[in-house]
């Protein structure tokens, strides 16, 4: 292909700087797999020198990725050099991306260096991180807030160093696209070496302008786009990469350049993102959004009815959504059906993966009558999360009422294949159910965030509760669905409890068996 815009997400570095959320190794894995089989071209995998934890993921991540090139950030240090080379070596594309900044309220406060010192740091660092791989990338943090003239002199003495990608951070949402399509053409005119790198972008959306500067930039002829899966990362986050993706594969009449991202992934990408961090995608989100493909009103309905092209310009099959036929499930479906329509909705289960949500379906079917797409979807999420289970949830028991205390009993398995039974008493059913779990878990932490939201509709819908609690100052999210509010907070504190000793690599004490 002779010309196109490479796209880089940095969901596992810049994603994570989202306040409560934290990737582990498994997670980070997880989700590459999902952005390799996109085909996203770079995927920053974290910041290697930040902590030796980050450092072993980046360093898992680039050797099962293959389909992709590997990036890990760094500081313009030696030791965060050395640090993110030792993370990506084993990648089959490794990259190094270095920054540092240039504007003069960062070089005041933060560095504390004139601009000759803060030149020459630039210099060595990516001359030494050059000295690793030939593919070297150089970010002048905080770029839209610099002097123009510094930041063309900081990118000609990179490139000169080794940079092959120099990258334009709108580190804090401040540009506005018109002056941002302005600078990049600027940095074309003024950086007399320019041709031999790549222009890139990272935009924050401080301003709710990260996409829009993104694609002004790329009408001047930046060729790669940093991105955040659900536009996750510090602050507003960052620009979304199915709204950048899409709006050049939807306007190639406008832009005239392409990518090469499997579009119809984008959709699983996005519920495993919110999945893993905790981070609910509004409903009115562009291309990923629960109604962004949803009519209400009898004239558009009428309209779409005719021709969907009346009121949608993406088709939702092009992101991952199924729009054709839906086989109606009921408790009378057998596993021939099941699998059928899990098919259709992009889930390719083993035999054993199939029969767990096979036993729920029937259970909910019982219960719910008629099972649609977000049942089975919300069945398959959860089922999921318990394969890596340190304990299981067997049993849930509560009593409560206005004029009660609400007690509950609970039925772990234990680390050692034990049944343990625990009772307590609490504030109400849910508080009960924790004190319990806590008696046999026992490992101390702190809930701190509690949501319950319904999945479907109806008084017989899947409720889906997500919480946050915190342990020796790191957090962990927790999810689990039942038609049951309490059994579904307990499947979510069992789950967020279950990432805790996970992380950890570690099991909690396990508690005297008792007889159920």
């Amino acid at each position: 292909m002779a010309d196109k815009v490479f796209i880089l997400d940095t969901s596992l570095r810049d994603g994570e700087q989202s306040p409560g959320v934290a990737f582990n190794q498994n997670d980070k894995l997880e989700i590459a797999t999902s952005l390799e089989k996109m085909g996203v071209d770079y995927i920053e995998a974290g910041f290697p020198g930040s902590s030796p934890g980050d450092l072993e993921a980046v360093k898992a991540v680039a050797s099962v990725v293959k389909g992709s090139s590997i990036a890990g950030l760094a500081r313009a240090v030696p030791a965060d050099i050395d640090a993110c080379w030792e993370a990506v070596q084993g990648a089959v594309h490794p990259r190094i991306h270095v920054f540092l900044s240039s504007s003069d309220i960062h070089l005041m406060h933060q560095l504390e260096k004139d601009k000759e010192q803060v030149l020459q740091m630039a210099r060595t660092m990516v001359a030494r991180a050059a000295g690793y791989t030939s593919d070297v990338e150089f970010s002048p943090m905080d770029a839209t807030r610099s002097d123009r003239e510094f930041v063309y002199r900081m990118l000609t003495e990179c490139i000169d160093a080794g940079a092959t990608t120099v990258n334009i951070p709108d580190t804090v949402g401040y540009a506005i696209p018109e002056e941002f399509e302005q600078f990049i053409k600027g940095i074309q005119e003024n950086v007399p070496n320019i041709h031999k790198a790549r222009i890139s972008v990272h935009c924050h959306n401080d301003l709710g302008l990260a996409v829009s500067n993104s694609l002004a930039a790329v009408t001047a002829g930046a060729r790669q786009v940093e991105v955040c899966v659900n536009g996750i990362g510090e602050r507003a986050g960052n620009a979304a990469l199915e709204e950048v993706v899409m709006a050049l594969h939807t306007r190639p009449d406008f832009f005239n350049v392409p990518t090469t991202i499997n579009t119809r992934e984008i959709t699983r990408a996005s519920r495993l993102v919110s999945d893993l961090t905790g981070m609910v995608v509004q409903p009115n989100k562009a291309i990923v959004g629960s109604n962004a493909f949803r009519h209400q009103s009898g004239v558009h309905q009428h309209g779409v009815l005719k021709m969907r092209e009346t009121y949608e310009i993406i088709d939702a099959v092009e992101i991952g959504l199924e729009r054709g036929s839906v086989l109606v499930l009921n408790k009378n479906s057998g596993r021939a059906g099941l699998k059928a329509r899990l098919e259709e909705l992009g889930y390719e289960l083993t035999e054993e993966e199939l029969s767990r949500i096979f036993l729920a379906f029937k259970d909910l079917a019982d219960k719910k009558g008629e099972i649609d797409d977000r049942d089975l979807e919300a069945l398959v999420s959860e089922k999921m999360r318990t394969e890596n289970e340190v304990y299981r949830l067997e049993l849930v028991q509560v009593s409560a009422g206005n004029h009660a205390v609400a007690t509950a009993t609970v039925r772990l398995v234990s680390p050692d294949g034990n049944i343990v039974d625990d009772a307590a008493t609490g504030t109400g059913p849910v508080d009960a159910v924790y004190q319990a779990i806590n008696r046999i878990v026992a490992v101390p932490n702190v809930l701190t965030e509690f949501s319950v939201k319904a999945v479907t509709e109806g008084i017989d819908a899947i409720g889906e509760v997500t919480i946050r609690i915190e342990s020796e100052g790191r957090s962990y999210v927790g999810r689990g669905g039942d038609t049951d509010i309490i059994v579904a907070s307990a499947r979510a504190y069992m789950n967020a409890l279950n990432r805790l000793l996970t992380t950890k690599g570690s099991r909690a004490p396990v508690a005297v068996e008792t007889t159920p």
